[in-house]
C-alpha cells in the first residue's frame, strides 16, 4: 500500500497534539502504520514531527514542574528543586558533593623497614 508522506506528517502532528505524544517511537501506533513503514518513510527524520514532539515535551515538563512547585508534598517539591537547580545546588540536595581540603603543605613520614623476626 502506498502512503502519502505529507498526509502522514499531518496525521502525526494531529496525533501528537491529541494524544500528547512525547516520544517518536510511540507515534507509528497512532498513525495506523507499522513501525517499519514509519521508518522506511523516514518520518522519524521529519523536522516538523521532531519539532512538534519537542514542543509537546517542553509543554508537559513545564506544566508538571509548575504542579510540583505548587504542591504541598515535600517529595515533589524536592524533585522540582532538583530539576531547576544548578550543579552545586543539586549536589547539596543529593548529598553527593564531597570537598577535599588541604593546607598545601608537604609532609613526609619516614617509615623504617624492619625484617620479620624468626622464632
Amino acid at each position: 500500500m502506498a502512503y502519502d508522506k505529507k498526509q502522514l506528517e499531518k496525521k502525526a502532528i494531529k496525533a501528537i497534539k491529541e494524544h500528547k505524544i512525547m516520544f517518536i517511537q510511540h507515534l507509528a501506533a497512532h498513525l495506523g502504520i507499522s513501525r517499519s513503514t514509519f521508518y522506511d518513510l523516514k518520518l522519524d527524520k521529519s523536522d516538523t514531527i521532531k519539532k512538534e514532539i519537542e514542543s509537546m515535551r517542553i509543554s508537559r515538563k513545564t506544566k508538571m514542574l509548575s504542579k510540583w512547585i505548587d504542591s504541598d508534598v515535600p517529595t515533589l517539591q524536592i524533585a522540582a528543586m532538583k530539576m531547576i537547580s544548578d550543579d552545586n545546588e543539586a549536589h547539596r540536595l543529593n548529598g553527593t558533593r564531597q570537598e577535599i581540603k588541604h593546607d598545601a603543605s608537604l609532609k613526609s613520614t619516614l617509615i623504617k623497614w624492619k625484617p620479620a623476626q624468626e622464632e
